[in-house]
């Protein structure tokens, strides 16, 4: 039972210096544009980079699920609501996978 509990110490510990350290070793504003972009960008490309291949093996189907993502994306460029692109998607699935 100790073991759990060191564990969960060690995670806590882990977990709250990875979000201290960069407010001590970064002061004031962040001069460098690179810098800048890079940390404002960063949550799109882990969303995008954990999100693309459960889009690809969610149906069972890599050529249906392909069609869906691309259609959702049609649909989310065109500016429809969200639940417009999920449902499209969806729907885009589907058929695809009853006309193969």
């Amino acid at each position: 039972m100790s073991n759990v509990y060191s564990g969960l110490i060690v995670m806590a510990l882990v977990t709250y210096m990875i979000r201290v350290i960069p407010m001590v070793a970064v002061k004031g504003k962040l001069k460098s544009r690179f810098i800048q972009s890079f940390l404002y960008y960063m949550p799109y490309a882990v969303l995008g980079a954990m999100t693309f291949p459960g889009i690809l093996y969610s149906s069972g189907n890599v050529l249906a699920s392909a069609v869906g993502g691309v259609f959702a994306l049609f649909l989310a460029y065109n500016n429809q609501s969200m639940m417009k692109v999920a449902l499209g998607s969806i729907i885009a699935v589907y058929l695809c996978q009853r006309l193969l």
